[in-house]
């Protein structure tokens, strides 16, 4: 006959450590607890400062200004949204006005912030000088949209300041297909509708040096010089070694060449 073993307390039967206070709390309180680190970071960077500088599109000055709207839209994205709709539950949490210091946009007010950007005369001049047989055009970019380019190159060049031991650049070059049903949007090599903008991507440091917004009947092989060369011009000084690799569309070529320059 075996001796008993002695039984040892379980750790659940033991005294419960917290309380729970039936008073609700008097802070506010949000539910997007990674975001402080991500506002720092544009802080400290100075994007707020770098918007107001450049940009300047309001007519009024009630309201949120030019930087306001810009943080708001990186916030937007970074919590994963992606479309204006998604402004409206960013709204319901009172913290998160509360942290960043200023209102979420509603979905319409954000939408008649983006219109701004538009510039229709620079697609109809695009349109008049297409060439015959030609279907695709590639507007020239808003003043307005010249201006956030300005803001992402001084970041970048900010960036590259304080990372100055990172002396390779690869530009890795792309475009990518967003769908969309607007009713403007046209249609792309993969079927349905959208648009292609194009990126270029400083691939060590995965930061985007240029892009340029396109119709989804743009191919990537039209023109992708442009952004290549502006891609380019954006890197910091501190890089001494330069690559260029570029996937283009249907016709898979790719282009890894080490590009001579001072």
């Amino acid at each position: 006959m075996g001796i008993p073993r002695k039984q040892k307390p379980s750790p659940a039967e033991g005294e419960f450590l917290f309380q729970i206070d039936p008073e609700p709390l008097e802070e506010c309180v949000t539910v997007y607890a990674g975001l402080p680190l991500f506002l720092q970071a544009a802080r400290l960077l100075d994007v707020p400062g770098r918007v107001k500088e450049h940009l300047q599109i309001k007519q009024r000055q009630r309201g949120l200004d030019e930087a306001g709207y810009v943080e708001s839209f990186l916030v937007l994205h970074a919590l994963g949204g992606d479309c204006l709709e998604d402004f409206e539950r960013l709204r319901e949490d009172e913290g998160l006005a509360e942290m960043l210091g200023h209102d979420i946009p509603s979905c319409e007010v954000a939408r008649k912030f983006l219109y701004q950007f538009h510039d229709e005369s620079k697609v109809e001049q695009a349109q008049k000088e297409l060439p015959v047989g030609q279907v695709s055009d590639i507007a020239e970019e808003s003043a307005a949209l010249l201006a956030l380019a300005q803001v992402n190159q001084e970041m970048v060049q900010e960036i590259g300041r304080r990372c100055a031991e990172q002396k390779i650049a690869t530009v890795d070059l792309d475009s990518t297909i967003i769908e969309s049903e607007k009713r403007e949007a046209q249609p792309t090599y993969q079927g349905g509708s959208g648009y292609q903008p194009m990126l270029a991507l400083w691939a060590e440091m995965n930061l985007v040096l240029a892009d340029e917004f396109r119709d989804g009947n743009v191919t990537a092989q039209k023109e992708p010089l442009r952004v290549a060369r502006r891609a380019f011009a954006a890197l910091p000084p501190t890089v001494q070694e330069y690559y260029f690799r570029g996937g283009f569309g249907l016709l898979g070529r790719f282009v890894s060449q080490k590009c001579n320059g001072s």
